[in-house]
């Protein structure tokens, strides 16, 4: 759970079986209860937060941003809440029951979703072409006659299309040993109708957001998965966990939102710097230190002078060496191996 800025303020972790919405509830409760809050607005995307979620919310005095799915959209069309003419690069809003629907189609998102369907026509007919090209070649494949041979290639052909979901324009015909794709061109513009089109619902009265601000504050759960992304794959590795008590677990979790914490702080500061958080650290990684003995007395580690590119990370994470430390016997160790992957050179 995120602030307005995204920046972590809680985790939780739930057993594997547990669907999104059944989380839901415990976030509410946090945030009135332990967090004290009084007045909270709950941004979640469209599988978060549906109609029982609301009613949670209700019962906490909370509001809610969410974005509504794609057949609730064709509904509210036929039902004439919602006009195609509406959805323009321009955020637009329509209110209906207490309830204010912000509408906009992204024309970028809706080229991607273009060149996507484009590329999954060229792709089924590329193995048409294959199909059709290897029953040429094979006239007596699969025995006497040649039926079977296609049918098992237009059985192919067909498992394609409906694995790329493109079922609805696209279809196949078989003339002799020949197959051909056929467009349904009708077909694929009504498909790509609301291509780039979204609706944002939210029962926030205008007097505390704009429509503006309701569009800027859903766009802002890209924070949300940032940080999943981060913290899961891309940097922190939260998996594989190799702890397995729930306790342990807990605390696993609550190390890496920490170490995420740090992270947004060295990004921001090493922002005007040209590089990424992984190889800032990599730079520091070379800071060593000397291990300096007395005759006769104790001894302390002295820190060299660090690099410049070492020093400029520092400066600007605003982090000042110590000159010295005091020399402790203490040794780090884990429990368990490291796999090779993750053991230093």
């Amino acid at each position: 759970m995120c602030d307005e800025e995204g920046e972590p303020v809680s985790t939780e972790v739930f057993r594997g079986n547990t669907q999104d919405t059944q989380t839901f509830g415990s976030q509410v409760r946090k945030a009135s209860q332990r967090f004290g809050c009084q007045r909270v607005t709950f941004v979640g995307d469209r599988g978060m937060i549906k109609s029982g979620q609301i009613e949670e919310l209700s019962q906490a005095g909370f509001h809610y941003i969410t974005a509504i799915t794609k057949p609730r959209i064709e509904a509210l069309l036929s039902g004439g809440v919602l006009q195609m003419a509406l959805f323009d690069d321009e955020v637009c809003e329509i209110q209906q029951e207490g309830l204010r629907y912000v509408l906009r189609r992204n024309p970028a998102r809706a080229g991607e979703i273009a060149a996507s369907r484009a590329a999954k026509q060229a792709s089924v007919e590329v193995l048409v072409q294959e199909r059709t090209q290897y029953l040429a070649q094979h006239a007596k494949a699969g025995g006497v006659g040649y039926i079977r041979p296609v049918h098992a290639a237009e059985k192919k052909v067909r498992a394609k299309i409906a694995r790329l979901k493109a079922g609805a324009w696209l279809r196949m015909e078989t003339e002799g040993r020949s197959l051909k794709l056929v467009a349904d061109e009708e077909a694929r513009q009504e498909a790509a109708r609301l291509d780039g089109c979204y609706v944002l619902k939210t029962d926030l009265p205008e007097t505390a957001a704009s429509k503006q601000v309701v569009h800027d504050r859903y766009k802002d759960l890209t924070e949300v998965e940032i940080a999943f992304r981060t913290s899961k794959t891309a940097h922190l590795e939260l998996r594989p966990i190799h702890v397995r008590t729930e306790e342990h677990t807990r605390g696993h979790v609550l190390v890496v939102m920490l170490a995420y914490l740090i992270r947004r702080q060295l990004s921001r500061a090493w922002a005007g710097l040209n590089l990424t958080v992984e190889e800032g650290l990599a730079q520091l990684a070379t800071l060593c230190s000397m291990e300096v003995k007395v005759e006769g007395g104790g001894s302390c580690l002295r820190i060299p002078e660090p690099r410049p590119a070492s020093a400029d990370l520092l400066k600007a994470a605003s982090v000042r060496l110590p000159e010295v430390l005091p020399h402790l016997a203490t040794r780090v160790v884990t429990r368990h191996s490291l796999p090779s992957r993750r053991q230093l050179p």
